[in-house]
């Protein structure tokens, strides 16, 4: 039984995380319900820039400063799968609403964003992070992740290298006292 909804929240990797998938990530959790979890690590941009993406799915861009922009690794599960989170929501055909901020899948959303007429605060990746029923919990309960209320403006204002220690500084954690074994007090 589902107790805690971690919709909207950071997971943040522990040090001792054994996937490397996830070492030293940062996730936004976009849905968290009774038949498992997805999400999104936001802090780990890959070397495809979005123009090169633009290029592969055949649209033009012309914005420089838009087209060096990173891709991020979004997660292990279907890579060959794009999602924008961004905010506002907008209203693009498929868009996920979380809170503040939209999760969407649809074609639309990266063509507005090749005009200019896209969401300004946005983070496109590649895959995603999934979880099974009761699988994120778990991992929770092993001390895989901690977990803290997501701040937007982790996503959107701060580098990526930085966002992780941001998140743990949220918790009043410093990474230099984290360990890597896992325990219970």
């Amino acid at each position: 039984m589902q107790t805690t909804n971690f919709t909207s929240h950071f997971l943040i990797a522990m040090p001792g995380m054994s996937d490397p998938n996830f070492s030293r990530t940062l996730t936004f959790v976009c849905e968290h319900n009774e038949r498992g979890a997805l999400g999104l690590v936001v802090n780990r941009p890959t070397d495809v820039t979005l123009g090169t993406l633009f290029r592969q799915v055949e649209i033009e861009l012309a914005d420089e400063p838009l087209a060096a922009q990173p891709v991020f690794f979004g997660g292990p599960v279907q890579l060959e799968h794009g999602f924008v989170l961004h905010r506002p929501v907008g209203s693009w055909r498929s868009t996920l609403p979380v809170g503040e901020i939209g999760l969407t899948t649809s074609r639309d959303i990266l063509e507005a964003m090749a005009k200019g007429e896209g969401p300004i605060d946005r983070l496109v990746a590649l895959g995603y992070a999934g979880w099974a029923a009761g699988q994120l919990e778990d991992e929770i309960t092993k001390n895989g992740w901690l977990t803290v209320q997501a701040d937007l403006d982790v996503i959107f204002r701060i580098p990526p290298e930085a966002r992780w220690d941001a998140a743990l500084g949220a918790l009043g954690v410093n990474a230099a006292f984290l360990s890597d074994e896992a325990g219970h007090a």
